[in-house]
């Protein structure tokens, strides 16, 4: 298909920028996106080597049961010597190999190739991965929308009596209905002290008045995800966590602002960062202000304080200032952007400010 050309093509032009010739992908969600052939290979080999010229070369178990993939495919069943399956197609130089690729694998194909040299090249794949095409930004559209409503309805169920792991199931039923895959990563709902630990996991914590309640959440639809935040209170709020909420809002408006194509990522970072500092929070947010998201919650790339990568038309990361008070509490929003030549589309609606519920 066209778009799988054109992906490859992609790759093929940042391989020859890293002065590859052959890029052996182990990633299935790689060899997804390069392909269409969906296999999730647990313990067993699966690859896709790129050729910079000439044709590419897949590697499939028949137990994957492809049929006929239209590509040259080398089959093999699980007697097979996976290095000695590997190594004829291997040129002598250099091999791009993935970041991940299991030991068992790239050991033993190290050894049958004692001409090649091995080199982490999954950028190659990553990088074209962090600018989504079109039909990659419409699915993560209509994942963020599905998230949005789903959001409104978690918001309405909670309830009195109401524990942090009822929350996530209902939460589960609602993406059910919308025909999800599920979710894209654990789901956290966190009420007050709980809320301080940015990746709470939800127990039988019941909520109580005065509770902040911080819910973080994302589905996964047609193999796109979905990733936002919201902080909410329970019946009242004290004037802190007001102001608390009012700083990290300004903060998540401000980092949305200056986001377009050209501006250094740690740019956008530190314009959230220093509206918490300013405000005297800055030693309560913990974390980065934002990572990619693509077919899984968290890609290759963020936007912190490191990161000297400028922005990209067609990016998509999280927006993410949070402020956690040891003990006590945590307020964290967060939304979705697509960055575009000279703003940014944020993709979730629900709204960011201060709410009260039960009341």
């Amino acid at each position: 298909m066209e778009i799988f050309q054109s992906r490859i093509s992609r790759v093929r032009e940042k391989m020859r920028q890293a002065g590859l010739e052959q890029l052996l992908v182990t990633d299935h969600l790689s060899i997804y996106y390069l392909t269409g052939f969906d296999v999730v290979p647990m313990e067993r080999f699966w690859a896709y080597l790129v050729r910079a010229e000439g044709e590419n070369l897949l590697f499939a178990n028949i137990l994957f049961a492809l049929g006929d993939t239209g590509m040259p495919t080398v089959t093999f069943d699980d007697n097979a010597n996976v290095a000695e399956l590997v190594a004829p197609h291997i040129q002598p130089g250099t091999l791009g190999v993935d970041k991940a690729m299991a030991a068992q694998f790239l050991l033993p194909i190290m050894a049958a190739c004692p001409d090649t040299r091995m080199v982490v090249g999954s950028d190659c794949v990553d990088r074209v991965r962090a600018i989504k095409d079109e039909e990659e930004k419409q699915r993560m559209r209509r994942a963020s929308q599905i998230n949005d409503a789903c959001m409104e309805k978690l918001a309405a169920f909670i309830r009195e009596g109401v524990t942090e792991k009822e929350c996530i199931q209902y939460l589960v039923s609602c993406y059910e209905e919308y025909g999800c895959e599920g979710q894209s990563f654990d789901g956290i709902v966190s009420f007050g002290a709980n809320a301080a630990d940015p990746h709470h996991s939800p127990d039988d914590t019941v909520v109580k008045e005065g509770d902040c309640i911080v819910i973080d959440i994302g589905c996964k639809k047609d193999y796109y995800c979905s990733d936002m935040t919201r902080t909410f209170f329970w019946k009242k709020a004290d004037p802190e966590y007001v102001k608390i909420h009012e700083i990290v809002q300004e903060a998540n408006a401000r980092a949305e602002a200056l986001v377009k194509a050209g501006v250094p990522l740690q740019e956008i970072d530190r314009a959230a960062r220093d509206v918490i500092t300013e405000a005297g929070y800055g030693e309560y947010f913990t974390h980065r202000l934002g990572h990619f998201i693509g077919m899984e919650d968290h890609e290759k790339g963020d936007v912190s304080a490191v990161n000297t990568q400028p922005a990209e038309a067609d990016m998509i990361f999280s927006i993410e200032p949070g402020i956690y008070l040891p003990g006590r509490m945590g307020v964290r929003v967060e939304d979705l952007v697509i960055v575009t030549e000279d703003g940014c589309e944020v993709l979730n609606q629900v709204d960011k400010g201060l709410r009260i519920l039960g009341v």
